[in-house]
């Protein structure tokens, strides 16, 4: 039942949210023309809603041949791929808010798994991939809160950032994206927006394991990269 009521708001408060942020689009269109490569946006191919391929927006943050240099789809820490500007937009999350328009168009909602480029939802395992597009992916999400330090992950000196992510990083984060949809409600997805704006503030923060207590346990070598520990249940 929630579903059809969660897509119409994610359209109203997309509209709301594009209007309220109009002149903060305007200083950046224009830095992002006169900076790194001129471009503004950035389009790419993603996996979204039942497995469907859609063009995410993003302000651009990268140079223009990205995937094809370096790790490709994995940003490392420092990344000589992303400019200056792409930084600090990427830092504050400022980077993802033109897919508010994804939201117009039905491809995405305000809370849902992150959409992957094809090799990254490949790294699922297969009974994940399975699944995790049942809803439609989000700009924000609990995976996206647990890993928004991810970069760090996989800039450990003398780890291999792909065999990394495809051993540990996405088993864990479809694990938690699978908890998501169990869990669906408006409760959650509002707990979910609070957790975005906080982790963005205080990204040392692992409030999220004390809001959702039943997470899936946090694994061991993940957390051995993280900035700070874990939250260990105590019950």
């Amino acid at each position: 039942m929630y579903l059809p009521i969660k897509y119409l708001l994610d359209f109203l408060v997309a509209i709301i949210v594009l209007f309220l942020l109009f002149p903060l689009y305007i200083p950046i269109i224009i830095i992002l023309l006169f900076t790194g490569e001129g471009k503004v946006f950035y389009r790419q191919d993603r996996i979204g809603f039942h497995k469907q391929k859609f063009k995410i927006w993003k302000f651009a943050t990268m140079l223009k041949n990205s995937p094809n240099m370096g790790t490709g789809s994995l940003t490392l820490r420092n990344d000589p791929r992303v400019t200056i500007v792409g930084k600090y937009l990427r830092k504050n999350k400022i980077n993802e808010l033109p897919q508010l328009l994804n939201l117009l168009t039905g491809d995405m909602s305000f809370i849902g798994p992150r959409p992957q480029m094809k090799v990254d939802f490949e790294a699922f395992p297969v009974d994940i991939q399975e699944s995790i597009y049942n809803v439609r992916p989000g700009i924000t999400g609990v995976g996206s809160i647990v890993f928004r330090d991810e970069e760090r992950l996989l800039s450990v000196a003398g780890r291999d950032p792909r065999l990394f992510y495809v051993d540990h990083i996405a088993p864990y984060k479809g694990a938690v994206e699978i908890w998501y949809q169990k869990h669906l409600s408006f409760w959650t997805d509002l707990r979910l927006v609070f957790l975005t704006v906080w982790v963005i503030l205080r990204p040392e923060s692992n409030l999220h394991f004390r809001v959702f207590r039943d997470l899936p346990d946090f694994p061991e070598v993940l957390q051995k990269g993280c900035l700070t520990s874990v939250f260990i249940r105590q019950d």
